[in-house]
């Protein structure tokens, strides 16, 4: 099998690099392992002007993407989702360049699509025939509607007090469903017991190589909606933190096409107060995040105590300039109370928790008032609206 990609140790450590034709998961050191492209075998045949006829899905940019030559991928048509301005809101906040690029119109509901769109694609293309995930809700139903396209099995692990409407989504797909006490972590390590000696393909965030091939194009997007430029701040809702490395990961590739030129944009991870183990370790200096015990948050996707990709989404943050928030739950469902009221914009928690981020860097005066701002909504709301009430 003839790629442009292989893989490689996310944190230099001697070993590697893997062959992509094969199953890999983490790296024998325990880090994430990342694809890594021929850009100049890749870049001396594809060109942005190609882009212009390509399709309106994450797949425009499949020369970037994990595909093999003879691989197709699994598509429902997650991405290119519009990259809204958001004028009234910008006016109220003070901000003459406000963006909002709104997740929820991908598949599912949620970012989730795009991830499990690559990873999907990957695993049929390496045989597996059942995939697993832990989630808290969203990459569950993306698995769930992946899987079902691909006519392969998934397994999903929740926590049992995820909301009904992910548990029915999933059933709707035809997944099994395992509902376990406690966390997503807890999810996780169920899905591993059970999974391990079946031979079941773990889809966990991070700990396949695949899922930030899919949410890496986010940064495609964002930087091709621009004119291929980039903002001066993207604001993301972190959990697993899957998205900022991936978008982190984008800056770099676009540069090596020589697509994109000029500053890269300042990454702000936003987190739940009960939750908040990025933004801990952030602040305190840390290369590492330790577990964040209790946690409790609205925001289901950011109820994440521990994750794989901590070092790579501290290193994107460190690396870009950018920093880290953490707000309470009211605070976000005020944001999306703001996001509907002043965009149209049905956002959940996570969405509405960039918004209140975004209130607090512009009242201490780290984001001015012309620059230019991207919040990412991950999800809908119409799976939280109990928590409008």
């Amino acid at each position: 099998m003839s790629l442009t990609f292989h893989l490689e140790c996310s944190v230099p450590c001697g070993h590697g690099p893997f062959n992509a034709a094969e199953r890999h998961h983490l790296c024998v050191c325990g880090r994430p392992l990342l694809a890594r492209y021929d850009w100049t075998r890749i870049g001396a045949t594809w060109k942005r002007e190609a882009l212009v006829n390509a399709p309106p899905s994450m797949w425009r940019y499949a020369p970037a993407l994990p595909l093999g030559p003879d691989d197709r991928p699994v598509t429902l048509g997650e991405g290119w989702t519009p990259l809204f301005p958001a004028p009234r809101l910008g006016a109220e906040l003070g901000l003459t360049q406000l963006l909002i690029k709104d997740e929820a119109l991908n598949p599912t509901n949620s970012f989730k699509a795009r991830g499990m769109s690559a990873a999907v694609t990957r695993a049929q293309a390496l045989g597996a025939t059942t995939l697993a995930v832990p989630s808290a809700g969203n990459a569950a139903c993306a698995l769930a509607a992946y899987a079902a396209n691909a006519g392969v099995e998934a397994r999903v692990f929740m926590p049992k007090d995820v909301k009904t409407p992910f548990i029915r989504e999933c059933q709707l797909h035809g997944a099994e469903v395992t509902l376990v006490d406690g966390l997503i972590t807890d999810a996780g390590r169920l899905a591993a017991e059970q999974g391990r000696p079946l031979g079941w393909y773990d889809i966990s965030t991070l700990k396949e190589p695949y899922r930030a091939e899919g949410k890496k194009t986010m940064g495609y997007e964002i930087a091709e909606q621009l004119g291929w430029t980039w903002p001066d701040w993207i604001i993301y809702p972190t959990g697993g933190g899957t998205g900022i490395v991936g978008i982190w990961k984008a800056c770099e590739e676009l540069e090596q096409l020589g697509w994109v030129s000029g500053p890269r944009p300042r990454l702000i991870s936003v987190q739940a107060e009960g939750c908040a183990p990025i933004v801990r370790a952030f602040h305190g200096g840390a290369e590492a995040a330790e577990p964040w015990h209790d946690a409790t948050t609205v925001a289901d996707g950011l109820r994440v105590p521990a994750a794989v990709g901590d070092m790579l989404v501290l290193r994107a943050l460190r690396d870009s300039g950018g920093g880290a928030v953490a707000v309470a739950d009211n605070e976000m469902v005020s944001g999306m109370r703001d996001l509907g009221r002043y965009t149209g914009i049905g956002a959940a928690p996570e969405g509405g928790a960039t918004l209140a981020a975004l209130r607090r860097l512009v009242d201490d005066g780290t984001i001015g008032p012309h620059d230019r701002v991207v919040l990412l909504n991950t999800g809908g709301a119409l799976k939280y609206l109990d928590v409008l009430d």
